[in-house]
């Protein structure tokens, strides 16, 4: 028997100096769905997500807290496995950078560079952006309306000068472009791409990945006045849950390289550059993919604490619903692009997509059978054009998910799945099954059977979205929960006539505005 084929994936790993908003959600909810996809699909998945715990700015923000670095990081870490546990998300590890687990990875790393005469001691003096953990060349900053430098991110640079360690990174340009041509999908969206080979074309400096100005970090191996520059240590987390330095182990061999980094458009260049740099210097594959996401507007409004428009994932599931919040985010904007949040286009979501098309198709087949057919699986009889068209559409269905999936294209899968949908809900209209119950009895079990099958590869497909919802619908097609992955969308699976169904419930209730009228 073949071994299941492995995924591994992962978030990045949250910087802890402030609390989780729409953003981590997002980017751990896309995971999330391409975990839950491909156990569904029959893989062995590995999805990590994590903290990011070590660096000036967490020292500065436990500063302003009042608190020891390491109380401010475990209080903090705490809110983000809190958002994955109170979101539902099936990450299979958690990490943290102050583990022991990933110091000793971290350190091996370390070693493996110098060994390999990567690492140089030498003096770093230029600009350095504390917000971002991030060193510009002065021809990447822009000028403030004071007249100030700021990095182009917006945040507010420092002139640094101290003896540090350097990665040559300088030396590794030409073979990074070389990469990204022999893999052209290594760096997605294809926009995205772009800006990475332009920035690498432009010519790579070596990369100062050590501090001696404060010191939570990880000591530098055999000269512990440096701190290891937080993102050499953060990134290093992708290849600690997998037990490195240990590149034996069972983890190791079977899930790295990564099939997938997710991570927003503001650190591509940490991962899509450096990082695969780092591996390749110390001999280790890089990933294979790196994906960058858009970020989220607020009704318009670029998010931001001072304005006070952030969006708390908690209220806005305590709102809407989970699944309701799962389906409108990767439903609303392409994948990759920008997108903005409205109150209402969420309701537009849940009442149109959710409510009308998807839920109302599910009640009133399931209450159709449930009063014309027993409360069972109908009896069906000869299959026409029509109905084998809706029952062809539905069986299409996994391959075009699979490579919307496999591309991250998350939009595009329950555009395909809504489309389904739509089809199944032009068949109820055309076919009549409340007027073939006078007429024509048989035919109207055909019809109510060939509407259940198709919802039930419906539910199948759109648990990775909304498991909750899907799980429901499963439950009322009396499908049992060993009999829900993507091997059982076949013919031989199908409903079985006669198998008594409970009572219907609505699976998608429609959104009615607070008495107040409030907006989100």
């Amino acid at each position: 028997m073949n071994p299941a084929p492995t995924y591994y994936l992962t978030t990045p790993i949250y910087y802890v100096n402030d609390v989780p908003h729409i953003g981590h959600m997002y980017t751990t909810l896309a995971c999330d769905v391409l975990a839950r996809f491909k156990r569904l699909d029959g893989f062995q998945v590995k999805f990590l997500t994590g903290t990011d715990e070590h660096g000036q700015k967490v020292q500065k923000a436990a500063l302003a807290a009042g608190l020891a670095p390491h109380e401010f990081t475990d209080r903090v870490s705490a809110n983000f496995r809190g958002l994955t546990q109170a979101m539902g998300f099936s990450n299979d590890d958690f990490i943290r950078t102050t583990e022991a687990r990933h110091i000793h990875s971290c350190r091996a790393l370390w070693q493996r560079l110098v060994e390999r005469n990567e690492i140089y001691l030498g003096t770093y003096a230029g600009w350095y952006a504390v917000r971002d953990e991030a060193f510009y060349a002065e021809s990447e900053l822009v000028k403030a309306a004071d007249g100030s430098r700021l990095a182009p991110t917006g945040a507010a640079v420092e002139w640094v000068e101290e003896p540090s360690y350097f990665f040559r990174l300088s030396a590794w340009g030409d073979r990074l472009l070389a990469y990204y041509a022999d893999n052209p999908d290594f760096i997605l969206p294809e926009s995205r791409r772009n800006e990475v080979i332009s920035f690498v074309r432009s010519g790579l400096q070596d990369l100062s990945i050590s501090r001696t100005t404060f010191d939570w970090g990880i000591p530098v191996p055999d000269d512990e006045r440096h701190v290891m520059y937080v993102w050499l240590d953060a990134l290093t987390n992708y290849i600690t849950a997998l037990g490195f330095p240990d590149v034996e182990s069972e983890d190791f061999k079977r899930f790295w390289p990564a099939d997938l980094h997710m991570v927003g458009k503001d650190i591509l260049r940490f991962h899509a550059v450096y990082w695969p740099a780092f591996l390749m210097a110390a001999g280790i594959a890089p990933p294979k993919r790196v994906f960058a996401h858009g970020w989220w507007t607020n009704e318009g409004q670029k998010i931001s604490k001072s304005v006070g428009n952030v969006i708390d994932p908690h209220a806005l599931v305590d709102r809407y619903g989970l699944d309701a919040v799962r389906y409108f985010m990767l439903r609303e904007v392409p994948f990759g692009s920008d997108g903005d949040f409205s109150h209402r286009a969420m309701i537009g979501r849940i009442n149109g997509d959710l409510a009308n098309d998807f839920g109302n198709l599910a009640q009133r087949v399931l209450s159709m059978i449930a009063k014309n057919c027993g409360g069972a699986v109908p009896q069906p009889g000869p299959r026409t054009a029509e109905d084998q068209a809706l029952l062809s559409a539905a069986a299409e269905l996994l391959p075009q998910l699979r490579a919307a999936i496999d591309r991250q294209a998350f939009h595009v899968a329950l555009t395909a799945l809504w489309r389904v949908i739509a089809d199944a809900n032009v068949y109820v209209d055309r076919q009549a099954p409340w007027a073939l119950r006078k007429s024509d009895p048989p035919r109207m079990r055909t019809v109510l059977y060939c509407l259940a099958e198709v919802i039930r590869h419906l539910s199948i497909l759109a648990q990775p979205f909304m498991p909750a919802s899907a799980a429901r619908l499963l439950a009322q097609l009396s499908v049992a929960e060993d009999r829900r992955t993507f091997a059982f969308l076949v013919p031989e699976h199908a409903l079985q006539p006669d198998t008594a169904l409970p009572a219907p419930v609505g699976i998608f209730p429609r959104y009615v505005e607070p008495a107040d009228g409030a907006d989100a």
